[in-house]
């Protein structure tokens, strides 16, 4: 037993003990063996002291605490630019501060050169970055998602202050949308502000009467505009049941958050349109237009149609009218050709009754006629045996007058004076005188 506990008092077999303040130095020299290498990162907690200026240089999977001396610091001429969220490369190697009776101990990445981040570092993590999303299909995802032409309502992520915000309001306003806007404000620009973002557009796509979602800010260099390149952040865009419309930066400006969205707008008032594509200004006016259209359509289609109508309406009169006048031509026809017919057949049977009449009187006249003939030569032969002429031939005279009247008595005769005799040759003048007078005169 009591070699056990001077075993557990003596502690495990090492090295040593060594001084605290030579092992310090040992560490310290060991540290700045290392290699010298450069590092990028966002800068935060930047703060300074007499000597140096010390901050921390982070990324999404770690960090490193880091010092420079202010006369190295000026030297590399960014002055008053290294501040937090800048994206910075530092130059330098290992370092360790032994720290002293008064003073702690202290691990930093000793930078001997500091510059900004240029746009070919950052492009090129970037296009590292797309190439591997691409490859796992994260671009294809959000574009073949349904997009509504008239959503009633869309989620806005932005910072609650900027431009981005009122140009997205303009232009939803100038389309004349009238859905709700939900907002979702997160810092656009700092070390916190992938994960913000992230989490807005997931607490709105998690909100049903969510249709669309936009995720909006103004322009900038591609480091204020890195935190939309976010792997995280664009990993959790891409598996988003909701269509999502980016509008980060102007035309120039392309981060990784605009691949993996169903759209990328250059501006906001471009999202404004890509996320309610139907204008409903133009398509009110639009409606507007076909209504009057069609009202006047309808007007025209009701008055030509109440024509045709009334035109219909009168056609069985002007029918029955052409009928009747057809009728009545017919009726006139007829009457006219029964009257002819009455006529032909009057004049046919007058015509046959005066043939069987002339046949019938002539049959008729042809038998009295002998007996007319035979009575009338009697008749003739009476009258000649007492006609006048038949005595003349006789050798008688007659007396006549100046009248030619026959004067019947001898007084008469002498009363007359002159008178004319009438034989059968001819007439003579004579004149009547008292008996014992000269001879008369003839006369023919």
């Amino acid at each position: 037993m009591e070699e056990q506990l001077s075993a557990v008092e003596a502690g495990p077999r090492y090295p040593g003990p060594f001084e605290v303040g030579a092992y310090a130095r040992k560490i310290q020299a060991e540290m700045r063996k290392r290699a010298k290498v450069q590092l990028i990162g966002e800068v935060t907690g930047v703060g300074r002291s007499k000597v140096q200026a010390y901050f921390e240089l982070r990324d999404g999977d770690g960090a490193v605490p880091c010092a420079i001396w202010l006369n190295d610091l000026e030297k590399c001429g960014i002055g008053d630019q290294l501040r937090d969220g800048v994206e910075v490369v530092a130059s330098g190697g290992l370092d360790y501060y032994p720290g002293g009776g008064q003073a702690s101990p202290k691990f930093s990445f000793r930078a001997t050169h500091i510059r900004l981040a240029g746009e070919g570092d950052l492009i090129a993590r970037l296009e590292a970055l797309r190439k591997q999303l691409r490859s796992e299909g994260l671009f294809e995802l959000q574009k073949q998602l349904h997009r509504p032409r008239l959503p009633k309502a869309i989620g806005v992520v932005t910072a609650e202050t900027g431009a981005a915000r009122r140009d997205l309001l303009a232009g939803l306003q100038r389309r004349g949308w009238g859905g709700s806007v939900i907002w979702s404000f997160a810092p656009v620009q700092d070390r916190h502000a992938a994960p913000a973002i992230g989490r807005a557009v997931q607490d709105l796509a998690a909100r049903p009467e969510v249709e669309a979602i936009v995720v909006t800010r103004g322009g900038g260099s591609l480091a204020d505009l890195w935190a939309f390149c976010d792997e995280t952040l664009c990993r959790t865009v891409a598996m988003l049941r909701v269509p999502v419309v980016s509008a980060v930066g102007h035309e120039r400006d392309r981060t990784l958050i605009d691949d993996v969205a169903a759209v990328a707008c250059s501006t906001p008032t471009h999202a404004a349109e890509a996320a309610v594509p139907l204008d409903c200004l133009a398509a009110r006016g639009s409606l507007e237009r076909c209504a009057v259209a069609l009202r006047r359509a309808g007007e025209g289609a009701i008055g030509t149609r109440s024509r045709h109508l009334s035109a219909l309406a009168r056609g069985p009169a002007r029918a029955l009218q052409r009928e009747r006048t057809a009728l009545n031509q017919k009726i006139r026809e007829i009457r006219a050709a029964a009257e002819r017919g009455l006529t032909d057949r009057v004049a046919s049977q007058t015509r046959k009754g005066t043939v069987v009449l002339e046949r019938a009187r002539k049959r008729a006249i042809g038998a009295d006629m002998d007996k007319r003939r035979a009575a009338l030569r009697r008749a003739e032969v009476a009258l000649r045996a007492h006609e006048p002429e038949r005595t003349l031939e006789r050798g008688y005279a007659l007396v006549e007058g100046e009248g030619e009247e026959p004067l019947t008595s001898a007084e008469a005769a002498a009363a007359a004076g002159e008178v004319k005799l009438r034989f059968a040759d001819g007439r003579v003048r004579a004149s009547i005188k008292a008996a014992g007078d000269g001879d008369g005169k003839r006369e023919r």
